[in-house]
This record gives C-alpha cells, sequence and structure tokens, in this order.
C-alpha cells in the first residue's frame, strides 16, 4: 500500500487514522474490558442487555472467518521457510507458487483439490494454537507473546539492518520515503488507510476487550493504549525499510526500474521476496529469517483471535477452558480446510474483503453507538481517568460520539459505491454474495443464536463500575 499510494504521501493518511481513529477506538476497548470486566459479548451485556449480540458477532466473525483464512497463510510461510533453506521455489518463483504450490483454479467455482502441503501446514498451525492456548492465559499465551514478541522484534532488525547494506537499498528506501502528495486526492488512499489501522490494531476484533479484562485493577489505560498502537505502528515503518531496501537490490541486480520489480500484497511476500533471495549472497538464510518473521507474527495474532472466542464461550456457558479449546480448534481447522484447497486463494481474497471492509467497521461504528449514546460516557471516562496518567477530557467524548461513526460511515459508504459501481476484485455478483455476503451474515445469524442461549455465569455484577 506504502507504495501504491505515494510512498512517503501514505504515511499521512496512516498515521492521521491512528490518531484520530486508531488509538481513541483503542482506549475505548481497553476501557470496556477493563471497567465492564469481560470479554467482548460480556462486557456489551453488560452496558446494554440487548446488545450482546454485537459482541459475539465480533468474536465469531473474527474466528470463523479471518482467523480460518489466515491460519492458511501462516502455512504458507511456514513451507516457504522450508523451500527457502534450498531455493525450493526454483527459477519462477511466480509460476511456482501460482501454478505449482496454490495451483489456483480458474475462479471460486471450481474447487479443486486440496493441496497436501498447505493442509499439513494448517494442521501445525492449528495444533501450535491449540497448545498454546490449551496451556491457559498465563503459562500458554502470556509466556508464548513474552517468548514471540521478542523473537519477532530481533529477527526483523535483523533483516532491516542486513538489506540497508545490500547493492541498490538506498534507491527502494527513497521509493519508500519520498512522497507523491498528488495520491493523497484519490478517496481509496484514506479509506484503504483507515481499514489497514483497524486492522493491525485488531480493533472490533473483541481480542483487545477481553485482553483488558485480565488486567489488574490499576492498569494505566491510555498510557497502554498509546504504546500499544505507537509500537504497533512504529514497528510496521521499521519492518518497511526491509521490504523496501530488498526491492531497491532486486531493482539493481537485474537493471529495472522500482516499478518494474515491485508486486502487491500477496505477490510481495511470495513472489517477489523470494526471488530477491535467490540472488543475494546468504540469500537461503536471509530468506528462512523472513519467513520465520511472518510464521511468528501469524501466530501472535492467531492465538489472540482465539483466546478471545475461548474466554468469551468460557464467560457464557460456564464450562472448562480445556473442553473449549480443544472444540474451537477442531472447528477452526476443519473451517480452514476450504482454504487449502485450489480456490482457497480466491475464497480468501472475497472473504477478507467483506470482514475487514465491511465487518470490523461496522463493529466499530456500533461500538460507539452503543458506549457513547446508549451508555453513561462519563462512567467509562471517569473510570480511564482515575487509574490513568494521560488524563481524557471531554474532547474524547466527542471523538467517540461524533467523529469516530462520521468516519467509519463515509469509509462504508465509499466501499458500497465502489462495490456497487464494479465487483469486487472482477469476480461475478454470485460469488462476491454467496462466499463474502452471505459468510458475514451468517456469522451475525450466529451471534444472534448464541446470544439468546442463557447465561451459565454470574454476568449480574458490573465489575470495577464507578458510578
Amino acid at each position: 500500500m506504502a507504495y501504491s499510494y505515494g510512498g512517503g504521501a501514505f504515511l499521512i493518511p496512516y498515521l492521521t487514522a491512528l490518531m484520530t481513529v486508531g488509538i481513541p477506538l483503542l482506549i475505548l476497548e481497553f476501557g470496556i474490558g477493563h471497567e465492564r470486566v469481560g470479554s467482548a459479548p460480556l462486557a456489551c451485556y453488560r452496558i446494554r442487555r440487548n446488545w450482546e449480540w454485537l459482541g459475539w458477532w465480533a468474536v465469531t466473525f473474527v474466528m470463523f472467518g479471518i482467523c480460518l483464512y489466515y491460519t492458511v497463510i501462516i502455512s504458507w510461510c511456514l513451507n516457504f521457510f522450508c523451500l527457502s533453506l534450498n531455493f525450493g521455489w526454483g527459477d519462477d518463483p511466480n509460476g511456482f507458487f501460482f501454478h505449482k504450490f496454490l495451483s489456483m483454479s480458474s475462479g471460486p467455482s471450481e474447487i479443486g483439490e486440496i493441496r497436501t502441503p498447505i493442509f499439513i501446514g494448517v494442521i501445525i498451525v492449528w495444533f501450535i494454537n491449540w497448545l498454546i492456548i490449551y496451556r491457559g492465559v498465563q503459562k500458554g499465551v502470556e509466556l508464548a507473546n513474552k517468548i514471540f514478541m521478542p523473537l519477532l522484534f530481533l529477527l526483523t532488525a535483523l533483516l532491516v539492518f542486513w538489506s540497508i547494506t545490500l547493492d541498490g537499498a538506498m534507491a527502494g528506501i527513497r521509493a519508500y520515503l519520498t512522497p507523491d502528495f498528488t495520491k493523497l486526492l484519490t478517496p481509496k488512499v484514506w479509506i484503504d488507510a483507515f481499514s489497514q489501522i483497524f486492522f493491525t490494531l485488531s480493533l472490533g476484533f473483541g481480542i483487545m476487550i477481553a485482553y483488558a479484562s485480565y488486567l489488574p485493577p490499576k492498569a494505566d489505560i491510555t498510557r497502554n493504549s498509546v504504546l500499544t498502537g505507537l509500537i504497533n505502528s512504529g514497528y510496521s515503518l521499521f519492518a518497511g525499510f526491509a521490504v523496501f531496501s530488498v526491492l531497491g537490490f532486486m531493482a539493481t541486480s537485474q537493471q529495472q526500474p522500482l516499478s518494474k520489480v515491485v508486486s502487491q500484497s500477496i505477490g510481495l511476500a511470495f513472489v517477489v521476496y523470494p526471488k530477491a533471495v535467490s540472488l543475494m549472497p546468504g540469500g537461503s538464510f536471509f530468506g528462512a529469517i523472513f519467513f520465520l518473521c511472518l510464521v511468528v507474527a501469524g501466530l501472535s495474532s492467531s492465538i489472540s483471535i482465539v483466546e478471545a472466542f475461548t474466554s468469551a464461550i468460557i464467560d457464557k456457558f460456564r464450562l472448562g477452558r480445556k473442553q473449549v479449546v480443544t472444540a474451537v480448534c477442531v472447528m477452526g481447522f476443519v473451517g480452514s480446510i476450504i482454504f487449502t484447497t485450489q480456490a482457497g486463494i480466491h475464497w480468501l481474497d472475497i472473504v477478507d474483503h467483506f470482514l475487514t471492509h465491511y465487518g470490523l467497521v461496522v463493529v466499530g461504528v456500533l461500538e460507539c453507538i452503543l458506549v457513547g449514546w446508549l451508555f453513561r460516557l462519563e462512567i467509562l471516562r471517569k473510570h480511564i481517568n482515575k487509574i490513568s496518567s494521560i488524563r481524557l477530557g471531554t474532547w474524547w467524548n466527542g471523538i467517540i460520539r461524533y467523529f469516530v461513526p462520521l468516519v467509519l460511515g463515509t469509509i462504508l459508504i465509499g466501499d458500497l459505491y465502489r462495490e456497487l459501481k464494479e465487483p469486487y476484485g472482477g469476480y461475478t455478483w454470485t460469488s462476491l454474495i454467496l462466499i463474502g455476503r452471505d459468510w458475514t451474515l451468517l456469522t451475525l445469524v450466529a451471534a444472534f443464536w448464541i446470544t439468546s442461549r442463557p447465561w451459565k455465569t454470574d454476568h449480574s455484577n458490573p465489575g470495577r463500575q464507578e458510578s
């Protein structure tokens, strides 16, 4: 996105989105989870009983939507980690990835066969998810992140400092940092920047609400929110130097302009990078580190998604953690299988588009309505200020009540307009409706069904309410 949207100029909408929507909503979700002491559905129930479904919808479409295809992408990375050791993609990474590894079909309706290497990788990924979450929050999730996060940063730092020494790296970095301000006139740039902030901060996932409920009573909510937002985005910007340095190296080594070697999205990681590491000295080691980075980053995210849904089920039905984790991971694995087929990449593209561009944004708007208009926002602000070093003024109320819903509503309308004008990705309307729209609606139906089930736990206590 940074390259497509004007290099350094993209940082303007990206950082604007972080400061105006990302961090304020992060404070909101941390505050909800900490003050209401519960997972997303329980917290929503304690705010307004007939809005419990909102919490369930968030954790359901993230668990049985985003996480299903996310684990498949981690499987790709795991496979490419192994392939990088001996350049198993050969002389044509593009042909290898799309035609041999994915064996991509002509469209989403042509399911084809299950791709065995991807399927085996998915088994491994779901087993790791199960093993870590099965051990609980402290001995599993917390311990894993204490290992994963420093490891991820060290590996990324190694990639960055190695890549900037490559011949031609500065050409890539110039492309990364040199702004093309004309791109800022395109509405899609701003829409995608805000969507990216939503996804990268896990807003609307129900994850941050669940994690905040585990924090100690005196946790510094605003400081944690600001640090989480800035460190997360700072890491992304830092990692970008490795990406663009390698692109600059490729352009120089092949004596081509940068625009000829740049590929977007999936092609960048699984086509351009494999080709680059084949050209550079010590490339197999560089490639192994790169794909190991993606595996670690992916696992840390999938673990948090499964934990958010697991904690919600435990809150609702008073079931044992180990039984819930096992059942959820088995169902998740079965649901992932469709994305391991020859049509998997088409299904992944459609489901990802609908859930991230519509599901997450709608949840964000409804969160603001629920807390900003149907709940005494002052209760939450008072609670946050009581334990935080950075005090929130009435300006935060205005952001939550007016600004964030306005921005997200504009993004939603813009996406719908583009969708109706031209079907997304060149897919047929039938594919978009049956796969994208209906998948999203099915998770909403599931949310209402779970909401209709009686609570098996004590849910009446509003927790740390400061009324």
